[in-house]
């Protein structure tokens, strides 16, 4: 009979200093995930007060909110959580509070749509770097770049007004500041755009801003995405490296989509994008990983790898209290998808959380599955075979990896 293979968590439940002085009790983070659960102007719902304050209870070193927008036409998402106003304030006081008493870090995600804000949401056309046909957005003008600049900044003062450890800047998934990043998007002329320095302008005067406003005590992290999203891989690893380089980022934090792929650049065919940040020489910042971190088994092998913190996301959903459970359950094992949407409102999701969930396909189960014998896994389960591009961390036998399209 073979031994049934445990990962070794140990690494990742280490504590974890920052430079900012905070101090994670372990590895594991929340992912900023998209929920839909705020009010229509942005203050805060209780169901999303309830679903990040169950994460942070639930034994995660790091919580974060979903993607705040910093300018109202900004707005990505119905029900998006807001920071760009003092009317907000009052719930994020609240949040902040909740996820203090947990011992979770709390960090707000800061947002702005760019190309990708429905006119429907924001009553204007959406706005980038330069114009674009195929969204219909606008450049913005040298005046408006500005403004956006200070609006971040505004909002990472709110967010420590209100008691947050600190903000992350989103530079990923095509959103405003990645389009500034982009080659193919970002084709200004003036000190904005052209060289990679000026397209890194943008993210570094906000980073500046913030320094300056909140202290050298406040939580800075910025997440990028490694590729697609108009994006070049050199310039990321570069950029990754500039960050660092800075000497006040805590935390970059790379969504890879799935942490184990290789990237989509054929120059770098040999080496799967865990490997290429890890390799990275990291003097002042943390790395971060996201991307289909789905198994205990999973968090060991990123952290062993060399990643500072793993993101989950959807295994966040699965399981509030994924690392707890983790911790002291020695063959633990996250639900195999689909789970059904009763199960999901006992994690915390609302109704419109469990109906945003509905667009990934084979997440959410149409009809009431039995519970197996173990009371977790359901007997209408899906197929997961490993994924063939990924390096295969030691899997425990019988724990299936929850398939799913990305943190």
């Amino acid at each position: 009979m073979t031994a049934t293979v445990v990962p070794d968590l140990s690494p990742s439940f280490a504590p974890l200093r920052l430079g900012s002085g905070h101090r994670l009790a372990n590895r594991w983070g929340v992912a900023p995930l998209t929920n839909q659960q705020s009010h229509s102007d942005g203050t805060l719902s209780e169901e999303e007060l309830r679903w990040l304050a169950m994460r942070g209870a639930g034994g995660f070193g790091l919580t974060m909110t979903c993607a705040a927008h910093v300018m109202a036409v900004g707005q990505g998402f119905p029900g998006q959580l807001g920071i760009w106003g003092d009317q907000h304030l009052p719930g994020l006081r609240r949040l902040a509070g909740a996820l203090r008493a947990s011992g979770t870090v709390s960090l707000v995600q800061l947002h702005h749509a760019g190309f990708r804000a429905p006119p429907s949401l924001t009553g204007r056309a959406p706005v980038g770097p330069s114009s674009d046909a195929s969204t219909g957005a606008v450049a913005l003008t040298l005046a408006e770049v500005v403004d956006v600049r200070d609006a971040f900044i505004a909002a990472a003062v709110r967010a420590q007004q209100a008691g947050f450890d600190g903000v992350e800047l989103h530079g990923a998934h095509g959103y405003l500041l990645c389009s500034f990043l982009s080659p193919g998007e970002n084709r200004r002329s003036d000190a904005y755009g052209g060289s990679l320095e000026a397209r890194w302008r943008l993210l570094f005067e906000i980073l500046d801003g913030v320094r300056a406003a909140c202290g050298t005590g406040f939580l800075v992290a910025v997440r990028i995405s490694p590729e697609r999203f108009g994006l070049d891989v050199r310039e990321q690893l570069a950029l990754f490296a500039a960050l660092d380089a800075r000497g006040d980022v805590d935390l970059i934090d790379v969504s890879m989509w799935d942490v184990f792929k290789r990237p989509e650049d054929p120059a770098f065919a040999d080496v799967d994008l865990l490997t290429a940040y890890t390799a990275l020489r990291r003097r002042h910042s943390r790395l971060a990983v996201a991307g289909k971190i789905a198994t205990p088994a999973e968090v060991a092998a990123v952290i062993a790898a060399g990643a500072a913190v793993a993101l989950l996301g959807r295994g966040a959903i699965l399981h509030h209290d994924f690392p707890r459970r983790a911790a002291v359950e020695a063959t633990f094992c996250p639900r195999s998808l689909p789970v059904p949407a009763t199960v999901l409102a006992d994690e915390g999701l609302s109704p419109t959380f469990i109906d945003y969930m509905r667009r990934w396909k084979g997440f959410v189960a149409e009809a009431e599955p039995s519970l197996d014998d173990e009371g977790r896994r359901w007997s209408e389960r899906r197929d997961s075979n490993s994924r063939p591009s990924a390096p295969k961390a030691d899997a425990l036998p019988g724990c299936a990896t929850p398939r799913w399209q990305g943190d």
